[in-house]
């Protein structure tokens, strides 16, 4: 077997954690790939929250998990920024997420020019980390080919670098003879906590788009 895509490198990190019956985040919609990815992981009795901004992002997931997950109750969709996943999820879902999935940049077929832009996937990936759980992940497929990746790319790689290795690890999975604005992939697995034990608690939101 080759290597793997970005892609499918995430969506293998991911699996390699989530399990049925837990809470996960997709924090960039689009078209609804991962999420049906991540509805498949935590079956019907866990949670699946999707953010995306752009109402067609949503009606095109909606429509991709009903053909594929007809009978699935699992996935809540939001139209709302990611920066603000964590108030948007019940307080339970703190340090009790399994996965937050991140796929930047912008929606294939939709206005290029609206695009994930620092000022609030910055914010995004801190909230992601509060709600995540000991052993859990967030993965951040980034883009730089586009205009304004490589400068979020630039701010998100930064940040990343930035947190405190007792605390988290952070891999980098590229492509090192491909073109410098190539896309890469980044994850960032939260280490467990000396001496604190997290019960796993199901999280669930009573309304859906």
């Amino acid at each position: 077997m080759g290597f793997l895509s970005i892609l499918s490198c995430a969506h293998k990190w991911v699996e390699e954690r989530v399990r049925p019956g837990d809470t996960v985040i997709d924090a960039t919609v689009g078209n609804g790939v991962d999420t049906l990815f991540l509805a498949r992981l935590v079956g019907p009795n866990g949670t699946v929250y999707g953010f995306d901004i752009q109402p067609q992002a949503l009606e095109a997931a909606q429509l991709r998990l009903g053909r594929e997950l007809p009978q699935s109750e699992a996935v809540k969709l939001l139209l709302q920024s990611h920066a603000g996943m964590a108030a948007a999820v019940p307080d339970s879902c703190r340090g009790n997420t399994a996965a937050v999935m991140f796929n930047l940049g912008y929606l294939p077929g939709a206005d290029p020019k609206v695009i994930t832009v620092p000022e609030s996937t910055l914010p995004a990936l801190e909230a992601a980390l509060q709600l995540l759980r000991d052993n859990g992940i967030v993965t951040i497929a980034l883009y730089p080919g586009h205009e304004g990746g490589s400068t979020e790319a630039s701010a998100v790689e930064a940040w990343a670098a930035s947190l405190p290795q007792e605390r988290y690890r952070v891999l980098s999975y590229r492509f090192l003879n491909h073109a410098a604005h190539s896309p890469f992939l980044l994850g960032i697995e939260k280490k467990k906590s000396r001496g604190v034990h997290h019960e796993a608690i199901s999280c669930s939101l009573s309304t859906s788009l």
